[in-house]
């Protein structure tokens, strides 16, 4: 399945597409939204039933906006230079252990929303990601083979970050990567029986049309399973957490020289089965 959520900011409905079909069918019957309440209740499992019985009926988006598939994650935990030749780039060694950094969760906005460059910003970068949502209370899992029981689902993420505002600011990684806008996250959330293995997914992302970064999910130095079950060994993960899981080379501050976004920027982004952003930069008034 996959979950999408459409209409005005603040006022979305939520949507799903079974899979193999393209027609989005209305979900209130089960779920209010696609918020944290929805994960801990098995929202899934009680949607994927709804369907199968034909009790959701077609609804017609039209050109609504598409919104984030996620009304609101409770938190937003991102992995550092998990690929290779991201950290090459950075100039930064292959990390031992998987690098934890939070983002704030009112960061997220629809895939196709405009994204504020900050006042004051000189290095605002791109990070094409692929996005864990997370299905259930996760504390202290026993072992990495029984984490991925704990994903709802994967999303496309974008981690958009302001370089100097992270690096050279003498503070840690959050404030370049909580300013207003910087996590457009969608279209939607495909559950985890669509995705045979998120470890084989084709990533990429252009600017103004020209291809800035190509990646595959492979070159993870840490796997989605690994990631989820690290994470539990040091905070709670609840039901509807996101989990960035970071981004291959290509980033605006690895090119010679380095290149970054301004406002009138588009930025087209896409990984394997789980859909295209277009986004639009704008200034921040």
């Amino acid at each position: 399945m996959k979950l999408v959520r459409y209409g005005d900011p603040g006022g979305e409905r939520p949507g799903v597409i079974s899979t193999g079909s393209d027609v989005v069918l209305d979900a209130r019957p089960v779920a209010t939204d696609f918020d944290p309440e929805f994960f801990e209740s098995d929202g899934v499992a009680r949607l994927g039933a709804a369907i199968a019985a034909g009790h959701l009926e077609p609804v017609d988006i039209g050109d609504q906006r598409i919104g984030p598939p996620i009304k609101r994650p409770g938190k937003i935990v991102c992995i550092g230079l998990n690929y290779r030749n991201h950290a090459a780039e950075s100039g930064m060694a292959i990390p031992a252990e998987p690098i934890i950094f939070m983002k704030a969760p009112n960061t997220v906005i629809g895939p196709h929303d405009e994204v504020r460059i900050p006042r004051h910003s000189v290095k605002t970068d791109w990070e094409v990601e692929l996005g864990v949502v997370v299905a259930r209370r996760a504390s202290y899992i026993d072992n990495v083979s029984e984490a991925l029981g704990y994903v709802a689902g994967y999303t496309l993420s974008n981690d958009v970050s302001e370089r100097e505002f992270q690096l050279e600011r003498g503070g840690q990684w959050d404030e370049g990567k909580s300013c207003d806008t910087f996590n457009p996250l969608g279209p939607w959330i495909v559950t985890t029986d669509e995705i045979a293995d998120p470890q084989t997914l084709n990533m990429w992302l252009d600017v103004d049309g020209q291809r800035q970064q190509t990646g595959n999910t492979s070159d993870m130095i840490f796997a989605v399973d690994h990631i989820v079950w690290y994470v539990s060994q040091f905070m709670v993960l609840e039901p509807g957490d996101v989990i960035n899981t970071g981004t291959p080379a290509g980033v605006g501050s690895g090119k010679q020289p380095p290149r970054f976004l301004q406002p009138g920027k588009e930025m087209r982004l896409g990984i394997d089965g789980l859909g295209e952003q277009r986004l639009r930069t704008i200034a921040t008034p």
